[in-house]
């Protein structure tokens, strides 16, 4: 469900693996294009897609007999699409969250709105997570993800459906970990971005990052991950993927911030979701919630969401009380 760059690279990966897949658009023209062409060249250009997959823009049709039900719609909009959506869901059917964010107003992760929402129990709720580009998975390129879910059984069936001779699939239990290391990733990688526009090198970078990581830990480990998660490809990978790539939509926000762009100007230029830039101020809020220290977080979410200038928050970072380096400091 949701035939942007993401979806439709999953979509592929799917129909690869030897299912039936049809994806559902909400735009005519990229549909039609699909269907006639086995191409959607506005999100993946000179990609060609298998002949067998079928794209719609009516949501029944997407989901009538569906055994999986993968979901890759921005964020913010999944409460509203499952609602709509909600009497079309075939009784059983598995969801799998494709999205990496943090609901703004209820701090929720996706999995807990699909449950909210659907009334699904957790296993048939799960999660695909971990340092993927939908380019290069499109293209055929070495790359692997973790299928997660509390239940064994259905991480090990997701592994089965997304599992090809390109695409490699590793399972875990552990849905908090692995969803929240997709999101709060891309607020991270805001942060690198901005520190990138601005002229700072590599020891910069590699700062954030790895302090990035640590906030990460901190705010999955009060939450209940475990920590071996975030040293693996959902947590570290994904996290290193969107900080470095100049394909990641978050980093590439946040250079434009620092090249000297405003928030206005380069929301305008955007032309795909930054999940980071809303999900920054549903971490923090998370975060104050569980009494964990995200000092990253909270300038990214300052400049995103309260006006304060870069330069201002880029001083506030640098100039916090010292501390030694250890786990949960």
């Amino acid at each position: 469900m949701g035939a942007g760059s993401f979806g439709t690279a999953m979509a592929k990966v799917v129909a690869d693996a030897g299912n039936k897949v049809v994806l559902w658009g909400r735009r005519p023209e990229v549909v039609e294009e699909i269907n006639s062409r086995h191409l959607n060249e506005e999100y993946l250009p000179g990609i060609a897609l298998p002949e067998g997959l079928r794209a719609t823009t009516d949501p029944a049709e997407a989901l009538a007999g569906a055994d999986f039900v993968c979901l890759a719609v921005p964020s913010q909009t999944l409460r509203e699409n499952l609602a709509g959506w909600l009497p079309l869901f075939p009784d059983g059917a598995v969801f799998v969250s494709l999205m990496k964010g943090i609901e703004m107003g209820t701090g929720l992760r996706m999995t807990e709105v699909i449950a909210e929402v659907t009334g699904a129990g957790p296993e048939r709720i799960g999660l695909l997570g971990g340092p993927n580009f939908a380019v290069e998975i499109a293209r055929g390129e070495p790359g692997a993800s973790v299928a997660a879910c509390s239940d064994e059984e259905t991480a090990l069936r997701l592994q089965e459906i997304f599992m090809t001779p390109y695409f490699r699939v590793y399972t875990s239990t552990d849905v908090v970990g692995c969803e929240l290391g997709g999101a709060v990733k891309n607020v991270i990688a805001l942060c690198v971005g901005i520190a990138t526009g601005l002229g700072f090198g590599d020891s910069t970078r590699a700062l954030l990052l790895t302090r990035g990581l640590a906030e990460i830990i901190r705010l999955g480990v009060a939450l209940g991950a475990e920590e071996p998660t975030f040293a693996g490809l959902a947590g570290l990978g994904d996290l290193a993927a969107t900080c470095t790539s100049p394909l990641s939509r978050n980093r590439t926000f946040g250079e434009n911030l620092g090249r000297g762009m405003s928030l206005e100007e380069v929301i305008a230029v955007t032309k795909q979701t930054a999940e980071g830039v809303k999900s920054s101020e549903a971490v923090l809020a998370l975060a104050r919630k569980h009494l964990v220290e995200m000092p990253i977080t909270e300038v990214v979410a300052a400049v995103m969401h309260h006006g304060v200038p870069i330069q201002e928050a880029y001083l506030k970072l640098m100039t916090r009380s010292p501390k030694p380096e250890r786990y949960g400091v």
